[in-house]
């Protein structure tokens, strides 16, 4: 059973930064997608950054230019730099893998982004 499990949300004012962390039970490279999601209440979830092996990184328009993710294989870890943060980028952030034909999911970690 693969494990996904996230650290480093957190209460921030607006402008500050963040970085999420996603440590895997296993090795990253062994699945074909990896990304990040996040709900906010009363909103359906939807995706902020995805990567796969063979494509540059994936953003949500609403977040390009100041969130970057990134991994590690030696770490088995995805990350999320969140920049610029605003209110609205408050949400339960959610890592994210595909390895066909099973979907993996953390547990959320919840960002919470003050005016």
């Amino acid at each position: 059973q693969v494990q996904l499990v996230e650290s480093g949300g957190g209460l921030v004012q607006a402008g500050g930064s963040l970085r999420l962390s996603c440590l895997a039970s296993r090795s990253i490279s062994s699945f074909a997608l990896m990304g990040w999601y996040r709900q906010a209440p009363g909103r359906q979830r939807e995706l902020v950054a995805a990567f796969t092996p063979t494509t540059s990184a994936n953003y949500a328009d609403s977040v390009k230019g100041r969130f970057t993710i990134s991994f590690s294989n030696a770490k088995d870890t995805v990350y999320l730099q969140m920049n610029s943060l605003k209110p609205e980028d408050t949400a339960v952030y959610y890592c994210h893998a595909q390895a066909s034909p099973f979907y993996y999911w953390g547990q959320g970690t919840q960002v919470t982004v003050s005016s």
